[in-house]
């Protein structure tokens, strides 16, 4: 079992004093209390394909201790610079920071790959065959829905045996079915670089069909540089250009509640990356904080039609979990603010992290899990000693104090790597899911492997039975 050694167990006192706003516990030292690693299991008792111990703290006490983790490199779904990582209610792990989607129904003991047929769906608006595991480099997007399908797609961008450049090949798991399938699109923005993807929630009847749920995607450069859309599907296959609304424009009003609780397991594992920067609305339709040029939020209705909601949110970044409580993450400089609000968002608490070593944040994640009642942030930061560090910090029972209890050190924190093509060492984006039994899913990158890693959480507290 390999280790993990930081002479970064810096100096926690250092580490610790004045890093989180709101919520401190304060401890009694007159008191005997246990580390919070007291209770935990080995919740896969199944040997690690490669398992690796990792520092974790726990911030009441100032203590360490070394905790369990699997370790996957690119061949489980990655590729040279990044992990696209999602969760299913089912507790299956997702990736396709590669070409096709990989997955896990077991924590990671034995996996399985999607690759596409000679031929399309039968319902293919462009029926154009390929040729199987010979597409060339590629990457992805993937995320459950909330009827319990799986949408993705992959962006081929370099000519491959099919003779194609600059490919988008839908890909589509139905549930109902149990089956996987698969459309070649070609209304794309020209080379379409990094996608993100994300339901929204149905029933859909637009202009361009009807469905139980539509899938938007939009290209990272295309769209945040120029806001020129993206791609939109009502069947997960066949996607049509979609242009986004103008940052400066009026559209009309709509009154929408975001006002819900109990709303069901798939709002644990349906939040998109950061980047996609909405979340799906419950009743219908998503929703994107901060939006417009004046800070209120856009809203796209089960119609696909866009809306102004004269709302303004604390961050661009949020999610809704399943209980109903609004998550929502900001950054200024080098300080991140959690944002949490049981109303729908008209009042909100607030936890801030921060540290004197952190000089410069290079990528960040979150996710928050309702039914388990846990919140997570991942962070990856360039140390003011010179190389990039991961670090995740876990919040338990964030509904009672929003005080994270926990931060992990994952990985060996000694790699400097930089996002985007022409860099030789790349991590492009930071990627996190929870499974069911509440182990976190995180990618990182040190310098045990070329390319970036994930791992998997396997020393735990048991959260209970799973939702």
């Amino acid at each position: 079992m390999k280790r993990m050694s930081l002479a970064i167990v810096i100096a926690l006192s250092t580490m610790l004093a004045g890093c989180f706003g709101g919520g401190e516990t304060v401890v009694d030292t007159d008191e005997d209390i246990a580390p919070i690693w007291t209770n935990y299991e080995m919740i896969d008792t199944q040997p690690a394909i490669d398992p690796w111990q990792f520092t974790t703290i726990d911030l009441n006490l100032n203590e360490s201790t070394e905790t369990t983790w699997a370790v996957f490199n690119k061949d489980y779904g990655g590729n040279c610079c990044e992990h696209y990582l999602a969760t299913t209610i089912d507790g299956t792990i997702l990736n396709i920071g590669g070409e096709y989607p990989v997955w896990s129904h077991d924590r990671g003991h034995e996996w399985d790959t999607y690759v596409p047929g000679v031929f399309t769906d039968q319902t293919c608006r462009t029926p154009v065959p390929t040729n199987p595991g010979q597409e060339g480099l590629g990457e992805g997007s993937i995320v459950q829905a909330t009827n319990g399908d799986i949408i993705s797609m992959s962006w081929f961008p370099y000519v491959g045996a099919d003779g194609k450049l600059d490919k988008f090949y839908a890909i589509l798991y139905d549930e109902s079915e149990d089956e996987w399938t698969w459309c070649y699109n070609r209304m794309t923005e020209p080379f379409y670089d990094r996608s993100w993807q994300v339901e929204v929630v149905g029933p859909i009847s637009s202009n361009i069909g009807s469905g139980e749920w539509a899938s938007l995607v939009v290209s990272n450069f295309w769209h945040q540089t120029q806001n020129a859309g993206g791609q939109i599907s009502v069947d997960g296959l066949n996607y049509y250009n979609f242009q986004f609304i103008g940052r400066n424009s009026n559209p009309g009003a709509e009154d929408v509640d975001l006002n819900f609780s109990n709303i069901g397991e798939y709002y644990d594992v349906n939040k998109p990356h950061k980047e996609m920067r909405s979340f799906p609305v419950p009743s219908g339709g998503l929703y994107f904080p901060q939006y417009f040029s004046d800070g209120t939020s856009a809203f796209l209705d089960t119609s696909l039609n866009w809306n102004k909601h004269d709302v303004q949110f604390p961050s661009e970044y949020c999610q809704l979990d399943s209980t109903g409580a609004l998550h929502c993450v900001s950054l200024a400089g080098t300080t991140f603010t959690h944002h949490l609000s049981y109303d729908g968002g008209t009042t909100w608490a607030t936890q801030n992290y921060s540290d004197e070593s952190w000089a410069a944040i290079e990528e960040w994640e979150f996710q928050a899990n309702g039914a388990l009642d846990l919140f997570v942030l991942n962070v990856r930061y360039q140390s003011s000693t010179g190389p990039d560090v991961d670090i995740l910090y876990h919040v338990r029972d964030y509904s009672e104090s929003m005080a994270p209890d926990t931060l992990t050190y994952i990985g060996l924190g000694d790699l400097d790597s930089t996002s985007g093509a022409g860099n030789d060492i790349r991590f492009d984006f930071a990627s996190l899911a929870i499974l069911n039994d509440g182990g976190v899913v995180v990618a990182y990158h040190d310098s045990s492997d070329p390319d970036p890693l994930f791992a998997v959480e396997i020393e735990m507290p048991v959260y209970g039975p799973a939702n």
